[in-house]
């Protein structure tokens, strides 16, 4: 069997890895590069393997650095089944879709102001919502823990990786040329005792492994520490009257912090102010986690079960926008308020507008609540650059900026050593991918120090044998 390490290797964004085993082509993801414009482009529309000779798709989650790719991948031939957990299928029907509307507004948007400055208006969008909805019908829903056939002498399970709702880590136990072994997939690894969400499986008897090393350097603060920060820089942005800006991805942060913001307001922590999720694709991903309330953790099952008549992450000062004309509106309100936008990266969608209507204002907060990758908007804005280009203007950093790394969905550097660990003594060999260089070397030599000897963070596009 060959692996060809296409995305997420030596960075965190673009998951995409190539199986070629029993003369059939499994890819594992097939996620959106994001990063610098013109790189992302490039790679985004550029398949380095040929998409109609793919036999299957396996999907780890619906996050669009792991699944946003796949239009493009339909649209370029690939006609194979796409294996996912249920609630990833739902999840990626609004999702994908949303995504293609994104890009043929940001499209749109560009060229307009292209063609106001005299310049060439010829911008297009990687697929559109039409290309989204012809990728749906190749989704073959699976659920967790019953093993299922991908391809000749290749059987793959899910196991809960409590990272967002609906993701999996997968073992494919594989059958080649007289000889059996499993290799396992990680996806997103989760964090014990995050809202909502059971906590992450931990494998074992594996052979083979492509995992996760996001935080290889570092550990969260526990989850209430986070939350705890957060009802603080609420409480202080409400007395400036300031407006607090939260690019938030929309499926998982949203719900987090809908739901914690909803526990804060119940409990008299903050008064219920108004609190906008201008997020069609949030607004449509709870309705999504309710539907899977069977996924949910037991602390939340309860509070719901408490709770019938509350809205699911809902509450009374709540409002999910559906129109471009609602979003509008929310920028000639006044503070205070809450703002929850995608995209988590700041690279594209409503974010971008409430940024560039807000951002010289020192009274308003932008509140980062996720990992940033490079080159993209929200890093620079995690970074706290004095000036930042927002559609090719240049807008002044005067807000506020606030980071709570304690709030990520990703297991930090202790619980990636475990699980890792729980692998031996049958682990032979590791291949560290999503992480940055620094954080995946660091974790390579903590494994190492575990007692694992074959861990190894492999190139962009290389490919090895097992």
């Amino acid at each position: 069997m060959e692996i060809t390490f296409h995305g997420a290797a030596q960075t965190v964004t673009g998951s995409q890895h190539l199986l070629a085993v029993n003369g059939s082509q499994i890819l594992l993801d097939c996620g959106l590069y994001q990063g610098a414009r013109k790189e992302a482009a490039f790679r985004n529309s550029h398949f380095l393997f040929e998409p109609a000779k793919l036999n299957a798709l396996v999907l780890s989650h619906a996050h669009i650095d792991h699944s946003g790719n796949i239009p493009n991948l339909v649209k370029k031939g690939f006609r194979g089944p796409i294996y996912a957990t249920h609630a990833t299928v739902d999840l990626c029907d609004y999702m994908l879709r949303d995504s293609g509307r994104i890009q043929e507004s940001d499209a749109e948007f560009l060229n307009k102001r292209a063609a106001k400055k005299g310049e060439p208006a010829n911008i297009q969008p990687l697929y559109t919502e039409a290309d989204a909805q012809a990728a749906l019908q190749y989704f073959d829903d699976e659920s967790y823990n019953k093993p299922f056939e991908v391809a000749e002498g290749v059987t793959v399970t899910f196991y809960d990786a409590g990272h967002i709702l609906g993701s999996a880590s997968v073992v494919l136990d594989i059958k080649e040329k007289g000889r059996q072994f499993r290799l396992a997939f990680s996806g997103d690894i989760g964090r014990y005792d995050l809202p909502i969400l059971r906590d992450p499986t931990i494998l074992s008897d594996i052979d083979y492994v492509i995992m996760e090393s996001t935080y290889g350097t570092k550990n969260h603060r526990p989850p209430e520490e986070a939350l705890a920060e957060f009802g603080t820089l609420v409480k202080a942005t409400i007395a400036r009257r300031g407006k607090i800006i939260i690019p938030s991805f929309a499926v998982g942060r949203a719900q987090e912090l809908v739901y914690a913001l909803g526990m804060m307001v119940r409990a008299g922590e903050i008064p219920p102010l108004p609190v906008y999720v201008d997020s069609p694709l949030a607004g449509k991903a709870s309705t999504v986690f309710w539907a899977h309330a069977g996924l949910f953790d037991d602390e939340a099952r309860a509070f719901f079960m408490q709770h019938p008549d509350d809205e699911a992450f809902g509450f009374r000062s709540l409002k999910y926008t559906k129109s471009v004309d609602e979003s509008k509106a929310i920028n000639d309100q006044k503070g205070p308020l809450i703002i929850i936008s995608a995209s988590g990266m700041c690279e594209s969608g409503r974010i971008l507008h409430h940024l560039r209507n807000n951002i010289e204002d020192p009274n308003n907060t932008i509140l980062i609540v996720s990992w940033q990758a490079p080159n993209t908007l929200g890093r620079r804005l995690a970074d706290r650059e004095k000036e930042v280009r927002i559609f090719g203007d240049t807008f002044k950093l005067k807000a506020q900026v606030a980071t709570i790394n304690g709030l990520s969905g990703h297991a930090g550097r202790d619980l990636l050593i475990q699980w890792a660990t729980a692998l031996k003594p049958r682990v032979k060999k590791i291949f560290l991918v999503h992480g940055e260089p620094e954080s995946s070397s660091a974790l390579v030599e903590a494994l190492k120090e575990q007692g694992i000897p074959e861990v190894y963070a492999p190139q962009m596009h290389e490919s090895v044998e097992i």
